[in-house]
């Protein structure tokens, strides 16, 4: 991989959130915090599901796998900000990069895929409740996770040699606190149209695709709730998704919120604050939204350090 001037490149520079020396021990000490407790969090949501034979389910199941994706997204890009905070330090070199993109873009599609595969899960559960054991038979659910990570893996391989073939400065400043794709394509000094319509039309595909089936899902969900009578049917088939819709919302609303702050001129710093949301928060935030609205998991925690269960 040559740069513009023929000279090959070795690093490049996360510039992070800000260069004041004095918000450095603040923005570390808030962001490891932040990490720990998601990965905390996430670990205890895995241990809990294997712990407990009655979360033995597909819904469990597929959480679960969504647990590890979130520690996995957000150890892509945290660890090594963090480093370099404490280090005083905003270098990381080309290799690091590439493999910290591959990396990110592997998790942050699994975490779509896995959103919908649950989206799809909860509408079997409610609208085809006396089938549902015989259609999300562990056979099914393996492979639906299979292929979630088969097509992000994929993706991350195409989207990766796309970047590889890119040249750039022997310099080069990175607005953002990890080595974010569109960045690195906008920092490029080669021709990055290729570049720019796979992307897009990746984004279109492999966003858009799950995005459409967790309406589609919510859209029948919705359908069937409302032709429930009673009040407490309706709360009950309901509380069985809040929990995922909460996350769904989260998560699509701060990435949409990252492309809307990117495409406003000047956006660099914007779009890497924003981009905590759905890096960094989000991931935190799951383990909280379904362990205080599951009644399941709070009994397995319970379980777990010998609380007493009513």
């Amino acid at each position: 991989m040559q740069s513009g001037n023929d000279t090959r490149i070795s690093e490049f520079l996360l510039l992070g959130f800000s260069e004041g020396p004095e918000q450095q021990p603040l923005i570390f000490g808030l962001f490891l915090s932040m990490y720990l407790i998601t990965v905390l969090g996430n670990l205890l949501i895995i241990l809990v599901v294997v712990s407990d034979s009655h979360l033995y389910t597909p819904m469990y199941f597929f959480l679960s796998n969504l647990s590890f994706a979130d520690i996995c997204f957000t150890s892509t890009t945290i660890p090594k900000m963090l480093w370099n905070i404490q280090t005083q330090s905003q270098v990381i070199t080309y290799a690091d990069c590439i493999t910290q993109m591959y990396f990110f873009i592997i998790f942050s599609g699994l975490d779509i895929y896995l959103l919908a595969v649950m989206a799809y899960d909860r509408f079997v559960a409610i609208c085809h409740p006396l089938q549902y054991m015989v259609i999300m038979n562990p056979r099914l659910c393996l492979l639906l996770v299979l292929v979630s990570w088969l097509t992000s893996v994929l993706h991350s391989l195409l989207q990766t040699s796309m970047v590889l073939r890119l040249s750039f400065r022997t310099e080069v400043e990175i607005p953002h606190f990890f080595c974010e794709l569109n960045q690195m394509i906008q920092l490029a000094c080669s021709d990055t149209f290729l570049n720019n319509m796979v992307m897009y039309f990746a984004a279109m595909l492999l966003a858009g695709g799950p995005l459409s089936g967790i309406l589609y899902s919510y859209s029948k969900i919705v359908s069937s709730i409302h032709r429930i009578f009673s009040a407490k049917g309706k709360y009950k088939a309901f509380s069985t998704c809040a929990s995922h819709l909460s996350v769904v919302s989260l998560f699509f609303c701060s990435s949409l919120g990252v492309y809307l702050s990117s495409a406003a001129p000047q956006s660099s710093h914007s779009s890497a604050v924003a981009s905590v949301m759905y890096t960094v928060v989000t991931p935190m935030l799951n383990p909280f939204i379904y362990s205080l609205r599951n009644k399941d998991i709070k009994r397995a925690l319970k379980r777990i350090i010998g609380v007493p269960v009513m």
